[in-house]
């Protein structure tokens, strides 16, 4: 497959032919249910696009029943920026629904197939974008990250993914789950395409009341492998990951040895806390976003025999489990009574995990840490709801934190599946995230 830098220097009727080409693929490649639906818009380089980010005159689903029939009204800010950069959104990626979930199974238009091996999931919730990636089906897509929805189905997929520091991309026309937690990030084939779209994404955006307003300059033009930097690595952060994923890690460090980089042992808080505080939050932040599905202004209805009949049964019939269950659990930790005890605690932990961030930031320049527990499993091997959440147990706290961070494939494991570890920042320390990723990647290429 092309690559993004390369497309760039496509002509128009080049990339006609290229997008034609991909049509032939995914066609090809439908079992695997990445695209849930071929869309173009404009002559640009084709961008798949994760089926929570708005495109006007395009159905956008959040991959819910109760989205179905909705078209967008207008562009969210990205889609905008690509269209301004030479770039076209081609097709909408299946995903969890609502972001909610690490398997693309949740989605009402069914799984997403690994498409290194269609017995093992493809990660979630930007299963779709990740999957199209890997098999070539495009070029390089978007995707969302609420607690390691890039970052995780770019490991088990073997591609890169990276999740921007919060307020760096505006969410502005990306579908809300937990909006102190949500950002949108390239998912590509390479770091340097990652930092090339990064560098069309990123920047202020008035219509986002999150996004932070700076000018940190772009980071592709400046892309150096040569740069030394110091990077942390957590030994006690791994004991409880597998085999391979240990493995992987010990492969990083001694590469990142040999590139000249100084390795340091730190630790960090048990991750158990980590798990608690994201779920609080991430769960009673969806339970206010999600209040507005209610079939009387967009979206599906079911009519009932009077409006709060109606309410019940549009959103009964139109949320699937796993979005029931975190509405559930959010209204339960929001409650008269739980509040304190729950939500309110929750942002303590997560004023600490980001103090302790910060602290650490004060003496290195990167953190080096797992993406994930193990490798892409197989469709049904975490039944248990509870195993699922634990299964972010390495990306969650970035996103507490608010800090930028990127996947990278580091190694292929004994059953032919990718590894992928990620590199951690201090806010808006995009260029030595990419810098670092850069280096570890021609590092083990080399």
């Amino acid at each position: 497959m092309i690559t993004l830098k390369e497309a760039l220097k496509l002509s128009k009727a080049e990339l006609a032919s290229l997008k034609e080409e991909l049509k032939a693929k995914i066609a090809a490649k439908a079992e695997l249910n990445a695209y849930v639906d071929i869309l173009n818009v404009g002559e640009g380089i084709p961008i798949a696009i994760k089926d929570n980010i708005q495109v006007s005159g395009w159905s956008v689903t959040s991959g819910s029943n109760i989205l179905k029939g909705y078209i967008a009204p207008y562009n969210a800010t990205v889609i905008e920026k690509l269209l301004a950069n030479g770039m076209s959104p081609f097709g909408r990626t299946n995903m969890d629904e609502f972001a909610m979930g690490s398997t693309t199974e949740s989605s009402c238009y069914g799984k997403t197939l690994n498409p290194l091996n269609h017995n093992c999931v493809p990660g979630g919730s930007s299963g779709g974008s990740a999957a199209a990636v890997a098999a070539g089906l495009a070029v390089a897509a978007l995707g969302s990250d609420t607690g390691g929805s890039i970052r995780q189905p770019a490991a088990f997929c073997g591609i890169v993914g990276m999740k921007p520091t919060y307020g760096r991309v505006s969410r502005y026309g990306l579908g809300a789950y937990a909006s102190s937690l949500d950002q949108i990030g390239p998912m590509t084939q390479n770091v340097e395409d990652a930092a090339i779209l990064y560098d069309i994404i990123q920047g202020y955006d008035p219509k986002d009341s999150t996004s932070a307003d700076r000018n940190d300059g772009t980071v592709s033009d400046k892309l150096d492998a040569n740069v030394k930097l110091k990077i942390a690595i957590v030994p006690d952060y791994v004991k409880d990951a597998s085999e391979e994923v240990r493995k992987a890690y010990a492969k990083a460090i001694e590469a990142l040895k040999n590139a000249g980089h100084t390795i340091v042992e730190k630790s960090l808080m048990d991750p158990k806390y980590d798990i608690s505080a994201y779920y609080i939050t991430a769960t009673a932040e969806a339970t206010t976003n999600l209040a507005r599905y209610d079939g009387i202004r967009y979206g599906n209805r079911v009519e009932g025999e009077n409006l709060k009949d109606t309410f019940l049964q549009t959103r009964s019939n139109g949320f699937g489990p796993e979005v029931q269950r975190r509405i559930m659990l959010g209204n339960f930790v929001l409650s008269s009574g739980y509040y304190d005890a729950y939500y309110v605690k929750a942002q303590k932990v997560r004023r600490l995990i980001q103090e302790e961030y910060n602290k650490i930031f004060e003496e290195v320049d990167l953190i080096l840490t797992p993406v994930a527990p193990r490798t892409a499993y197989e469709f049904g091997a975490l039944s248990d709801p509870l195993e699922m959440y634990l299964s972010d147990i390495y990306t969650i706290s970035v996103n507490l934190a608010g800090l930028p961070a990127i996947s990278l494939p580091v190694d292929t494991a004994e059953n032919g599946m990718p590894v992928g570890l990620q590199l951690i920042a201090a806010p808006y320390a995009e260029q030595t995230l990419f810098n670092g990723a850069l280096s570890l990647e021609t590092q083990l290429q080399g």
